[in-house]
């Protein structure tokens, strides 16, 4: 008899990774991930962040095929594929399904402009009690700058999709998206329930440019005779699952119920916490969207702070400073050298695009307060740590204004909750209690394969296998020295910001 798998994609701007899960267990089969260094993101001009599609779905199938080498699949049969991607991507294709543009990705700072005015001629309140968000810089905003800068590609558009719809379509040849997704694209109406046709119609749009709309979790196509060759894998598979990478974040945590939080630091740092209010911002400095439970009858909704410099900064760090001769386990070490607080160096990983956090301003990344007569590389690595941390608690404090409540905070181990440093300092300088367990976004997207699949006949089963690896909390003296460098890291910044 062969033991059931569930296969997870994790389609992320750095790297794409695949998990197989054992349907019975919960336990992790075997993983992969494709390339080994990151994945480069184009900027033509400053503020521009793309990659192109063929990109991902050429490491999809590396990832694949390195997992596959892992095992035996004669014992095995995959019941599912589920899918975890990055969010707010703008994927433009014809109507034979090819790329018309590269993707115009999440860090993608081009449409600010566009979408503020949207957001004051629509009118910030029907905005915020419609669509819970200004549409910003968003897909939807994405897509009105092509129709505006590039007519050539806007008028052979047949349909657009998010980044995982875009794989979902690779695998499956069908072209169609979710209500999640259309909600991180402002193009879900929370008020009315249906598609934002207001947004559509002020941008021009004919919602016939939109994908059908399928259940995050369920049947949303199976795998073709072609990709199944391209994967190594039968074709016929379901694809059941799909959802954001933060969202799936969250439910790769178990975190689907209101009062939860889930926490990630991947190229981007994200703090997910699940309400069923239609929480908004009007400042729109965190955002809110459909999780992936969404329901008319459970309108559960996760409210989400994102800090575009985190990994991504530290990736830089490692490259550029350290001619990427140490690893990140290394540079850990390193930064364990210097004390807390990096004796007074200060850093700002706002060098990734406009942040949200700050009113969609640009302010970059910095470091301050360099003294050439105390500070060194061990003092970067650990400021920069620092930094990270410090922009966290930045952002809490912010999600606290509007009504959300913290104590523990859930985070996967991996990239930078790896790091003792990162979490000594993400506690005591955020105040909070931190649970790390062992999954990943690609372990997240199997097991939503399997509940919408329905082979779990409870939450709990959907859960095994996810075990608490380890619990780390504020200590009354250290958090005490962190809030002390914290105020004058936010000091810093409102020089930084002129405000």
């Amino acid at each position: 008899m062969k033991h059931t798998l569930l296969l997870g994609y994790d389609i992320g701007s750095s790297s794409i990774k695949a998990s197989l899960i054992d349907a019975e267990t919960g336990g992790l089969l075997a993983s992969a991930s494709s390339p080994e260094r990151e994945m480069k993101i184009d900027s033509p001009q400053s503020g521009w962040a793309e990659q192109h599609p063929d990109l991902w779905w050429q490491h999809v199938v590396a990832a694949t095929t390195l997992m596959l080498s892992k095992i035996s699949l004669a014992s095995y049969e995959i019941a599912g594929i589920g899918i975890s991607y990055q969010m707010h991507g703008l994927v433009m294709v014809d109507k034979n399904g090819d790329i018309l543009h590269p993707s115009i990705i999440w860090c993608d700072s081009r449409a600010i402009e566009i979408g503020n005015k949207a957001f004051s001629e629509i009118g910030e309140e029907y905005c915020l009690h419609h669509y819970l968000n200004s549409p910003g810089n968003f897909t939807a905003s994405k897509l009105r700058w092509v129709k505006e800068h590039r007519p050539d590609v806007f008028w052979k558009i047949f349909t657009i999709m998010l980044p995982g719809d875009y794989i979902a379509f690779r695998l499956t040849g069908t072209m169609c998206t979710t209500v999640s997704g259309l909600s991180e694209g402002i193009l879900w109406d929370f008020s009315g329930k249906t598609t934002a046709e207001k947004l559509l119609h002020y941008y021009g749009f004919e919602k016939n440019l939109l994908p059908d709309i399928v259940p995050t979790f369920g049947r949303q196509g199976t795998l073709t005779s072609s990709a199944a060759r391209e994967l190594g894998l039968n074709a016929g598979i379901p694809i059941s699952y799909r959802a954001g990478d933060q969202p799936n974040n969250a439910l790769s945590l178990s975190v689907l119920h209101p009062g939860e939080i889930a926490a990630t630091a991947g190229t981007s740092g994200v703090i997910y916490g699940v309400s069923d209010q239609n929480i908004f911002d009007p400042a729109g400095r965190v955002n809110t969207f459909a999780h992936v439970n969404y329901s008319e009858a459970h309108p559960n909704t996760g409210v989400l702070l994102c800090i575009n410099g985190t990994g991504i900064q530290y990736s830089w760090l490692k490259q550029n400073i350290f001619d990427d001769k140490f690893s990140y386990d290394e540079l850990n070490g390193i930064a364990s050298k210097t004390p807390i607080g990096s004796e007074g160096l200060l850093c700002y990983p706002f060098g990734n695009g406009a942040e949200r956090v700050l009113k969609n301003q640009e302010v970059n990344g910095h470091f301050s307060g360099i003294n050439f007569n105390i500070h060194g590389k061990a003092h970067l690595v650990r400021s920069a740590q620092e930094g990270i941390a410090f922009s966290f608690r930045y952002g809490l404090d912010v999600m606290k204004s509007l009504g959300m409540a913290f104590n523990v905070i859930k985070a996967g181990n991996s990239n930078l909750f790896q790091s003792k440093i990162f979490r000594e300092a993400f506690v005591n300088t955020c105040n909070v209690n931190l649970e790390i367990y062992n999954t990943d976004g690609s372990q997240g997207a199997a097991r939503g394969a399997g509940i919408g699949l329905g082979l779990f006949p409870d939450e709990s089963k959907a859960f095994r296998g996810l075990a608490k690896l380890e619990g780390i909390h504020p200590d009354f003296e250290t958090a005490k020295k962190y809030d002390s460098f914290y105020q004058n890291w936010k000091d810093g910044l409102s020089r930084l910001r002129k405000v």
